[in-house]
């Protein structure tokens, strides 16, 4: 996926540029979740995402489209709570 940057200058000349997009997600990644095939939204660690309940490949990043971030987030509130209470913050 190309993106196509023109930038305006004051004296009246344009400049046109093509850029390539470098990560996984703008380059179109589905969802990592099984049985999923949602356009991924987020980049997670894998443990992470595996600790929170999620059924996904042995991947070391798990791409999750919206639908399934927002599980992610309400499966790992409890853990991120109890994590920041262990670390007296």
């Amino acid at each position: 996926m190309k993106k196509t940057l023109i930038a305006l200058y004051s004296n009246n000349k344009t400049l046109i540029m093509s850029v390539t997009c470098l990560g996984r997600i703008d380059k179109g990644e589905s969802c990592s979740v099984s049985n999923c095939s949602s356009e991924a939204e987020r980049s997670i660690s894998a443990d992470k995402v595996k600790s929170a309940g999620l059924k996904i490949g042995s991947d070391k990043r798990a791409y999750l489209c919206k639908e399934h971030y927002k599980e992610y987030k309400k499966k790992s509130k409890k853990d991120k709570l109890l994590d920041k209470w262990r670390h007296g913050m």
